[in-house]
Formats: C-alpha cells, structure tokens, sequence
C-alpha cells in the first residue's frame, strides 16, 4: 500500500546544481538549486527554478547569462555552504576556498574544482507564483578530463555527482551503471 504525502515537491533524484553569476558590481557569486533540469534538446537547453528573493535572482534578471557547475561528492560541505549562506552579504568562494573562472563565451563564472560546467544564456523565463524559471541555452559544456572514461567520454563514477533528498534534507551519492539505456528494455519488445 502507498502513503500519500500530499502535494509536495518531491521527486527523485533531483539534481544538485551550483548556479555562477556576477553582480552588476562584477563580483561573482554561486547558490545551490535543486529545482532544475534539462529542458530542450534543440536547443540544447537547461532549466532553473529560483525565488525571486535570492541575490542570484537579481544577478539572473540583470546579465541574463549563469553557469550550471555539477560539483563532485569530494565537494559536498563547500556546496552546502553556497546553499545556506547569501552572496549579497557574504564573499562565498573566498570563505569556501573555490575558485571562480570568468568564462570566455558568457558574463558568469564557473567554479575551477567542479568537474563539469555548463555555460547559459537566458533565453526565457517562467513566473511561477514562489518562483520563477529561467530557460538557459546551453552555449558550451566543459568537462575537466579528468573525469573522461577511455573513451573520451565523461565517466559518470569519475564525476562523483550527488542528488539532493528534499524530504530528508540530506545528499546522497549515485551508484555504479545497472543497465543500459535504450537497450535493457528491448527484451519487452514484440
């Protein structure tokens, strides 16, 4: 039997992202979101939902450019930290003792010791009563190679990413590969 927990925010996993942007000072700043994915292939795009109370929101409204950095477990208390602490009164890299890089293509800074960087420009936003998405098209993907399998390919167990447990409050590292996509399934067909 299933327990109902009401209408709540609850899906799984839900992604832990690190959004860059720079105040119109030119200071950069980052905040944790978990309310986001992608959202379109062409173009490539990617969403995130913030409250329009956040300091990022204002930095969002005003350069309309961010990164998406996906931190590595080997990061999790610096990430946290960028979630539980505002930019707007706080120097957040310097404090945590990240680096930020301005990128080359957009007005945002990523975060050096992350794996893997998205780099977005605004291209739509949806007001959504508590908050509002931003619809960023992604202009490049840089991923340290590092984490690149064999291949050349990035290696999701290189990567270490971590998910974010909304009932709970609490990380969660992934797992190794149970199967192949497009491919496990097949046995179904007839």
């Amino acid at each position: 039997m299933k327990q109902s927990f009401g209408a709540r925010t609850i899906a799984y996993p839900l992604p832990v992202f690190v959004i860059g942007t720079y105040d119109h000072t030119g200071k950069p700043n980052a905040m944790v979101a978990a309310w986001g994915g992608i959202c379109s292939s062409d173009p490539p795009s990617i969403s995130v939902s913030i409250r329009p109370t956040r300091y990022t929101y204002r930095n969002l409204m005003e350069k309309r450019e961010f990164t998406i950095n996906i931190p590595s477990v080997d990061y999790m208390a610096e990430t946290d930290y960028f979630g539980i602490a505002s930019g707007e009164d706080k120097d957040k890299f310097a404090q945590s003792g990240l680096t930020p890089v301005r990128s080359t293509i957009i007005d945002a800074p990523f975060i050096k010791e992350f794996p893997v960087i998205l780099e977005c420009r605004v291209i739509n936003k949806v007001d959504i009563k508590a908050h509002v998405q931003f619809i960023g098209e992604i202009l490049d993907v840089k991923i340290d190679e590092s984490v690149l399998g064999s291949d050349g390919n990035p290696d999701l167990v290189r990567i270490k990413p971590f998910g974010f447990d909304v009932v709970r409050s609490e990380y969660f590292a992934m797992g190794p590969s149970i199967g192949k996509a497009f491919a496990s399934g097949r046995k179904y067909i007839r």
